[in-house]
Order: C-alpha cells, then sequence, then structure tokens
C-alpha cells in the first residue's frame, strides 16, 4: 500500500509542477500561485509521509 500512496503522491506533484509551468507560461499569474501552493501542499505530506522528493528553493514552504 506504501508504494502506491508513494507513486500516487509523485504523480500528483509532477502535474501539480507542470501546471504551474503551463500557467506561468500563459502569463496567468493566479493559476500559477495556485498550482504552486499545492505543489506546497503535495511536498508538506510527502514530509510528513517520510517520503523523499527532490524539490527547488522556491518550492519550499516560507515559515
Amino acid at each position: 500500500m506504501g508504494d502506491v500512496f508513494d507513486e500516487e503522491l509523485r504523480e500528483q506533484l509532477a502535474e501539480a509542477r507542470r501546471l504551474r509551468a503551463l500557467a506561468r507560461e500563459a502569463g496567468d499569474e493566479d493559476g500559477a500561485q495556485a498550482y504552486a501552493g499545492r505543489v506546497t501542499q503535495l511536498l508538506r505530506i510527502a514530509a510528513h509521509h517520510g517520503i523523499a522528493v527532490a524539490h527547488t528553493v522556491d518550492e519550499e514552504e516560507e515559515d
């Protein structure tokens, strides 16, 4: 079950990143910000469950 969760989380993260990039390319700052929030949320979930995923500095959650 853990492998399925890990795989699904990684797929959702990749999709959120893809959609964020598309929104940025289209000049949709609101959309880009929304997807950036989704990326942050998914990274938080991964960390909570001990799933190591690569992320950039701009994806780190601000305290």
